[in-house]
């Protein structure tokens, strides 16, 4: 089994990430498992395919290992595609997703149910030290809601309903959102190119 360092400190994206690349014989460790718990990456791309790419290579050459870096977020059609790669801050920097969730249904205020529609987006890359880089994307279209539903999942999966579901990211259990979500989706199109 290789192990590969995950360019995270966010423990849901580091299971999920665990979890997925588990099934393809991969041992994921965090980069505060690896020693680089310390190790602060700015996110200063345009996009989320660069700023996966930013973090992957950064924890690739600090270790010389074999890297995973996950960038995704939420775009919502109504608002062109915002919050986008600013997602994690969409309400500023060191907020909640309380706070971000709660932007978000200001933004939307008065917005019929037809036009929140809204899909997450994932942008997984796989850094090799030899110079090598697998990236793949993966999409999980859906609505926002009016008022957040669930406990679990984080960031704004208590807003999130996916198409053909009746349940919010924050209301599945996490072996059913690994099979629909948007990381999963990456995953599985990163799979297929690493085949």
């Amino acid at each position: 089994m290789m192990t590969v360092i995950a360019a995270t400190g966010n423990e849901h994206k580091l299971r999920e990430l665990k979890e997925i690349l588990g099934k393809y014989g991969m041992n994921v460790i965090s980069q505060e498992e690896a020693g680089f718990g310390d190790v602060d990456i700015v996110e200063d791309g345009e996009s989320f395919d660069e700023n996966s790419f930013i973090k992957a290579e950064a924890i690739m050459e600090l270790s010389g290992q074999i890297a995973v870096a996950d960038d995704s977020g939420l775009e919502v059609d109504y608002l062109n595609g915002a919050p986008g790669v600013h997602s994690a801050r969409y309400a500023g920097e060191h907020k909640s997703d309380e706070d971000n969730n709660n932007k978000l249904l200001k933004e939307l205020e008065g917005v019929p149910a037809e036009q929140r529609t809204a899909q997450f987006v994932s942008v997984v890359t796989l850094m090799y030290p030899d110079g090598r880089m697998v990236s793949a994307r993966g999409f999980c279209p859906g609505q926002i809601l009016f008022e957040p539903r669930g406990t679990g999942g984080f960031g704004y999966d208590p807003l999130f309903l996916p198409d053909g579901q009746d349940q919010t990211f924050a209301e599945m259990d996490q072996e059913t959102k690994n099979k629909i979500s948007h990381r999963a989706n990456a995953l599985k199109n990163l799979e297929s190119m690493l085949k």
